[in-house]
């Protein structure tokens, strides 16, 4: 028989519960005191410093930290993903290239390599292709902030609250159930009486995926395109107009090429972005129904399946995908500032 909470009882967990709440508190305003304190000692240090070690000191205590974190959260991780690559699946057994092997010639995985592929090419030419036409379009209007303002707020949705929005949009029912999905309220109204579950329609639901991640990153082109088409001299525009220029022939022969290595940049970034997608497609489908992609292959192999020698191995490979795309982004934006 159990005995009914009394409030002596309730107060003793009310206590209890405030009791732990201080504590945490306590140890969370120690922890950052503690090191606030060492980071003021050693700038003390270093700022008593004199003679030769003067330099080498102030470079190791502004720098120290960075290259600290970069080796604990980068450089560390990193080399432990590329020993666990070569390992089975609980790692007590070196096998080499075996789970690079399995990668590339196992079926399912090709197709989640297909899949990937689609991202990278459909994606962000979506994005930076709409990005660049509003951005046009846009800036001729009065009142641009606002409307730059809108397009620009789902930059600020994280990407799992974004499919959560899109989840409701692709939300479909049965035949004589009323639709709550705007796609399906739409389909509804176009004369499509019975629309399909557009979670399930193979290959439709990988290209719906992909519209949640343009209608994100579109706002992120349409901005840095806009000031990119803002800083092309008033001079060559209307030199472009004098000489016969004007409207597809102005954009496509003055703009776009003035404003090229900034259109590389948005697109290089934006892939990289969609490189790594991985809350949309875990959100949405959880990868199934033809919709796996390498990031969510890669988190399912290894915290779902446990096998880290697989999920290491796709972490290689995602990883040398990006590798380019950084390294090609670094060097356009110097150019660029070399120009500047």
């Amino acid at each position: 028989m159990s005995v009914p909470d009394t409030p002596s009882s309730a107060a003793a967990l009310a206590g209890g519960a405030w009791g732990d709440a201080v504590i945490k508190f306590g140890n969370s305003f120690g922890a950052v005191a503690g090191f606030l304190a060492i980071l003021l000692l050693v700038f003390f240090v270093a700022g008593r410093a004199r003679g030769r070690l003067a330099r080498p000191l102030a470079i190791a205590v502004f720098l120290g930290p960075a290259v600290l974190l970069l080796l604990v959260g980068l450089v560390v991780p990193l080399l432990r993903t590329v020993y666990l690559s070569l390992r089975n699946d609980d790692g007590t057994r070196f096998v080499g290239g075996e789970n690079y092997g399995w990668a590339f010639t196992t079926e399912s995985v090709q197709e989640v390599l297909v899949n990937t592929l689609l991202w990278l090419v459909i994606a962000p030419l979506a994005a930076t292709g709409l990005g660049l036409v509003l951005a046009l379009l846009v800036d001729r209007m009065r009142g641009q902030a606002v409307y730059k303002s809108l397009i620009f707020m789902p930059m600020a949705i994280s990407l799992v609250g974004a499919s959560i929005i899109f989840k409701f949009v692709y939300e479909s029912r049965g035949p004589g159930q009323s639709q709550i999905g705007l796609l399906s309220q739409l389909a509804v109204a176009l004369g499509w009486d019975d629309p399909p579950n557009w979670m399930l329609s193979q290959p439709l639901n990988t290209f719906l995926l992909m519209a949640v991640m343009v209608w994100v990153q579109t706002g992120f082109a349409m901005v840095v395109l806009s000031a990119a088409i803002k800083a092309i001299p008033d001079e060559v525009t209307e030199a472009a107009r004098l000489d016969g220029a004007g409207g597809v022939r102005l954009f496509w022969y003055v703009t776009v090429p003035m404003i090229r290595t900034t259109v590389v940049v948005v697109l290089t970034t934006v892939m990289i972005t969609t490189l790594k997608a991985f809350d949309i497609v875990r959100t949405m489908t959880g990868g199934n129904f033809g919709t796996q992609v390498l990031a969510n292959e890669m988190y399912s192999q290894s915290f779902v399946q446990f096998n880290t020698g697989r999920g290491g191995a796709l972490a290689v490979i995602l990883f040398l995908a990006v590798l380019p795309l950084v390294a090609y982004n670094i060097v356009q934006l110097r150019k660029e500032r070399g120009v500047r």
